[in-house]
């Protein structure tokens, strides 16, 4: 007997009907890297189509945005300030409280507002934490990170996505939220932050990169499947809401694996790196742009993910991919 599964892949009606994967809209955040000033929109050279945005012309292009379908949104600050103590990551008067208030004002609950908790931008060697004898320290970083989270919380934000992959980070967030009335925040943790490669084209936008040595100190090693696997249980332990694989097409297998594993949401971020090469080999004309973005999403969704952190969502709902 032969057995014709090819019945059901005749035509794009019947693969529709019978596809496993689907993707919506709803899945994606988009992120932006917001500088201080006005009227200011500068290309990133490399990562094409990304743009720095002070607060004025971010409420365009987010309004921009929402007419596309892109109600989530992830807040990076850039060119603020750096110090040894990065102070600078909990003024009630930064670039991120101000942009958090001004999206807020402006689109109300319309938009999901998400911020990166991280003090690398902020920093004036470029390590995620407090620097001490060439170690970062985590619990002086953990008290910093605290302060950042609610300096967002109280300007009004959803969502909080740490990235520094201190230890016990997530449950010295959760407390801090709680004590001061903001138990409606979420976090989505970086759970599974891996030491990358990829992340080169973001050190650039966000102007983080170490001034000494690397981040594989507190970064995952991509070697150590297991102990990734033990670093998202942790924070699922300490009240994270979501947990997050990054970057997302190498570590496929984590995110497969988490999703076998626990009952969380989990996220993946589609890395600047990723990104950045999509872009340059779609201009040099060597790949189809559409079909291997499309390729990537349905292969993070496949994996396990229910939210997708990317560069290409714009691309995605003006192209009209999905």
């Amino acid at each position: 007997m032969i057995y014709r599964q090819r019945r059901l892949r005749k035509n794009p009606l019947v693969r529709d009907m019978v596809a496993e994967t689907h993707l919506s809209k709803d899945l994606f955040i988009y992120p932006y890297f917001v500088v201080p000033g006005t009227q200011v929109k500068h290309a990133i050279d490399s990562m094409p189509g990304i743009y720095h945005f002070s607060v004025d012309t971010l409420l365009e292009d987010v309004a921009l945005g929402l007419s596309l379908g892109v109600n989530k949104i992830m807040l990076f600050g850039v060119g603020e300030g750096k110090s040894v103590d990065a102070h600078h990551a909990y003024d009630a008067h930064g670039v991120i409280p101000q942009a958090i208030a001004a999206l807020r004002q402006r689109f109300g609950d319309e938009l999901y507002i998400v911020t990166d908790v991280c003090v690398c931008a902020y920093t004036s060697h470029g390590h995620c934490g407090i620097l001490q004898d060439d170690y970062v320290q985590n619990d002086a970083t953990i008290e910093v990170l605290c302060k950042m989270a609610l300096a967002h919380a109280e300007a009004g934000v959803d969502m909080i996505a740490p990235s520094d992959m201190m230890d016990g980070r997530i449950a010295a967030l959760r407390s801090a939220l709680d004590k001061n009335g903001f138990v409606n925040v979420a976090i989505m943790s970086h759970a599974t932050k891996f030491a990358s490669a990829y992340y080169g084209p973001f050190r650039d936008a966000a102007d983080c990169a170490p001034g000494k040595g690397d981040r594989k100190a507190y970064q995952m090693d991509f070697r150590n499947p297991r102990e990734a696997i033990r670093e998202a249980f942790l924070d699922e332990q300490e009240g994270a809401d979501i947990l997050m694989v990054k970057p997302g097409l190498a570590y496929l297998d984590i995110l497969a694996r988490l999703k076998t594993e626990t009952n969380l949401p989990l996220a993946v971020y589609n890395v600047s790196g990723e990104y950045a090469m999509v872009k340059a080999a779609a201009e040099k004309g060597w790949i189809d742009e559409q079909k291997v973005v499309m390729e990537t999403m349905y292969a993070f969704v496949r994996a396990g993910a229910s939210v997708i952190t990317t560069y290409h969502i714009r691309d995605i709902l003006a192209n009209k991919w999905i």
